[in-house]
């Protein structure tokens, strides 16, 4: 059943979950796939795997640390184990700029906002749940990240779940993914459930620093989006 389920993710995060101690969290069925122990089913609304998605979707790759947050977008359900539900709108310090477009969609300042999932509350006990994005860190205070951020719709977005990567210490897939604490030797011994066609700029530089994104973004030669 595992290897069916890390099949299906295709990521080499999801796998490490399992060398982190946390497979039977990940066993829970398709309800829990919203909550921090499940993770979600991804969606991208732009490519976002690799440094060529990179360059041709975003406007600004950027090194970032979230330095506040508040709940947003309160809904309540009247039925069922959940009582509300939020997001949460993060605030971002910009530590670095390591790539931008030579004509991005959006200026970026030294602080910059987004919105990222946020909690889930239950009717009874009034236990709070992490919610997060599909195979995605869910963007912690205390945490630093490497974001390939896109202006859509009058604010930024990360191009999808490829593009918001663990960055602690300046080092690639080092920190806070999916509400869990990994290091990149987590990462590194997941890979092995991965599948072939995974060409992410994450798996590609597990255990790098920021120099290492720079090469990568740098050495792209492709037409942009528009």
């Amino acid at each position: 059943m595992l290897n069916a389920l890390f099949a299906r993710a295709g990521r080499p995060v999801a796998a490490c979950l399992a060398a982190a101690g946390i497979a039977t969290a990940v066993l829970i069925g398709m309800d829990g796939l919203d909550t921090v122990v499940g993770c979600g089913t991804a969606y991208d609304d732009y490519p976002s795997e690799t440094a060529k998605d990179w360059v041709t979707q975003a406007d600004h790759v950027v090194v970032a640390t979230p330095t506040a947050e508040q709940e947003i977008n309160r809904r309540d359900f009247k039925k069922g184990p959940i009582q509300y539900a939020t997001d949460r709108s993060v605030t971002f310090r910009a530590d670095d700029v390591l790539w931008s477009a030579k004509s991005p969609r959006h200026s970026l300042g030294d602080t910059f906002d987004m919105v990222a999932a946020g909690w889930r509350v239950y009717r009874e006990s009034g236990a709070r749940t992490k919610a997060t994005s599909a195979y995605a860190p869910r963007l912690e205070t205390g945490h630093t990240y490497l974001v390939a951020l896109r202006w859509a719709d009058d604010g930024w977005t990360v191009l999808g779940e490829g593009a918001a990567v663990p960055f602690d210490d300046r080092t690639v897939a080092r920190g806070e993914w999916c509400g869990r604490v990994l290091s990149e030797e987590d990462v590194a011994r997941g890979e092995r459930f991965s599948r072939i066609e995974d060409k992410s700029l994450e798996k590609l530089l597990v255990g790098q620093d920021d120099e290492a994104v720079k090469r990568e973004l740098d050495g792209v030669r492709v037409k942009r989006a528009q």
